[in-house]
């Protein structure tokens, strides 16, 4: 897993001589990874900035009154934006994280204030800029 972690397009002969395993072995272990639910599937690692998208926010949002109804409605509402890269369901405070990419400050102001204010369902919204999105793209299983 940690071998394909890295470059999940390399071929299965690099995986099984960086693991030191036979080929068939590492075909086997991947394709139980998969079964398993592991693995499931791979992503493109995209340059936002490349595509016009290099402002990235984190937005807070509350909603009232908290119901299953507005919660959902909310999230496929939010889903269904260009703009949103991923969104977090949380406790606490606020009940979204929405994570968003947009051309620039401008359209960022405009997706908060002309689209995501104007929800009826929308109590609160806090903003912050991301500066630097570093992600970890190779986690361990936690030893049992």
């Amino acid at each position: 897993m940690a071998e394909l972690q890295v470059d999940a397009r390399r071929t299965n002969r690099d995986i099984a001589a960086a693991v030191g395993v036979s080929p068939t072995t590492a075909l086997d272990r991947t394709r139980a990874l998969r079964a398993r639910g592991v693995i499931r599937g791979a992503t493109l690692d995209v340059d936002l900035g490349k595509i016009g998208r290099g402002v990235q926010a984190l937005i807070a949002v509350r909603i009232r009154p908290p119901s299953r109804r507005n919660i959902e409605g909310f999230r496929d509402w939010a889903l269904s934006r260009p703009d949103t890269l991923g969104l977090f369901v949380t406790s606490g405070s606020e009940d979204f994280s929405l994570h968003v990419a947009v051309p620039d400050n401008q359209a960022l102001y405009e997706f908060v204030v002309d689209e995501l204010t104007t929800r009826p369902e929308v109590a609160d919204v806090r903003t912050s800029v991301v500066y630097e999105h570093v992600q970890n793209r190779r986690i361990a299983p936690v030893a049992r």
